[in-house]
This record gives C-alpha cells, sequence and structure tokens, in this order.
C-alpha cells in the first residue's frame, strides 16, 4: 500500500513490471468491487430476519464502500504510473501511453463529487426513475449502484488496454531479434 510507483528501487525502469504492477491492481479493483455485489447478493439471506430499514440501508452502504475503495485504487495506480512512466526510455513511454491515456480520457472525480446528488444529475435522474417503479426507498442504492458501475466500466476499459499492451510486449521480443540482425 505504501508504494509509490510500480517500479522497485533496485530494478532499472522496465515497461514489463510497470504493465504487471498496474494489471494487479486492476485485478484488485474488480476484486474490491466483486466482493461489493456479492455482500449485496448476500443480503438478501437476511431478508427473512432482518427488516427493509436494516437490510437496505446496508445494501447502499456496501455499494458506496466497495464503489470508494475502488476509486481509492484507481486515483493510487494513476498516481503510481505517472511516477513510474517519467523513468522509462522514450519507445517504452510509446509503448505504455495507451495506458495513461486511459486515466487522461476517463478522469474520475473525487468521491465527494460522485456522492453529490447535484453534481450527478443523470444518475439522480435514473436513480428516481428507477426507485419509482420499484420503491421509492431503493433511490440511495440506485444511486450508489451507478457509482459501482461507473467504476466497473472503467476498470474494463483500463483492463482491455492493458491486454493489447500486454500483446505488444510479446510481439516486441520477435521484432527486436529482426532489427538486430
Amino acid at each position: 500500500m505504501g508504494k509509490k510507483s510500480y517500479l522497485t528501487d533496485n530494478s532499472k525502469a522496465s515497461v514489463h513490471d510497470i504493465v504487471k504492477g498496474i494489471d494487479k491492481d486492476v485485478e484488485r479493483g474488480e476484486d474490491i468491487l466483486m466482493f461489493g455485489f456479492c455482500v449485496v447478493m448476500l443480503s438478501s439471506t437476511f431478508a427473512p430476519i432482518a427488516p427493509p430499514v436494516v437490510v437496505l440501508p446496508a445494501v447502499a452502504l456496501t455499494f458506496a464502500l466497495s464503489a470508494s475503495f475502488a476509486r481509492i485504487n484507481y486515483h493510487r495506480m494513476e498516481k503510481k504510473l505517472a511516477s513510474a512512466i517519467v523513468e522509462l526510455d522514450g519507445y517504452e513511454q510509446v509503448l505504455i501511453r495507451p495506458i495513461a491515456n486511459v486515466f487522461v480520457e476517463r478522469p474520475m472525480p473525487p468521491l465527494t463529487m460522485s456522492f453529490n446528488p447535484l453534481k450527478n444529475l443523470m444518475r439522480t435522474a435514473k436513480s428516481l426513475l428507477g426507485s419509482l417503479m420499484l420503491n421509492p426507498f431503493w433511490m440511495p442504492i440506485f444511486y450508489v449502484m451507478g457509482i459501482q458501475i461507473h467504476e466497473e466500466k472503467n476498470l474494463i476499459v483500463l483492463n482491455k488496454v492493458i491486454c493489447e499492451v500486454e500483446q505488444k510486449l510479446l510481439a516486441r521480443p520477435a521484432t527486436d531479434k529482426i532489427l538486430s540482425k
């Protein structure tokens, strides 16, 4: 957790180390979100013994916590990548640039903005509409579920780009051998 870069202190800057590190962090973010979904799915087992006044806020809180931890993980990945990318050679920076571009193209606002319904009017409207169709007490659940889904979409895009970069890195040794001849 205290690590500030994807590179170790005693290693030469390597794209492979960075990609491997950010891939692990993406997996960690996916695990956080999946844990939140699993806990919510298990909450139905408490419905017969706990009143909705207890279960519904617990579901909303679970989604809020898992989305928050995933967002913190996303921001941490962004900072670690930014500090590691400056230590790479020019060609290696070009290889890893698509991953850095994901953070530029899909910036994540601070949690205070995400949880403010007045700053996310579309999410608020969708949550209100969903809650009116089902039950008005579900509005907070739908709202934080929207935050959770947004987190998951960003991790899916990031994971896809990481796989593309890994494919380029796997093909790279073959092109390096051809160029050296």
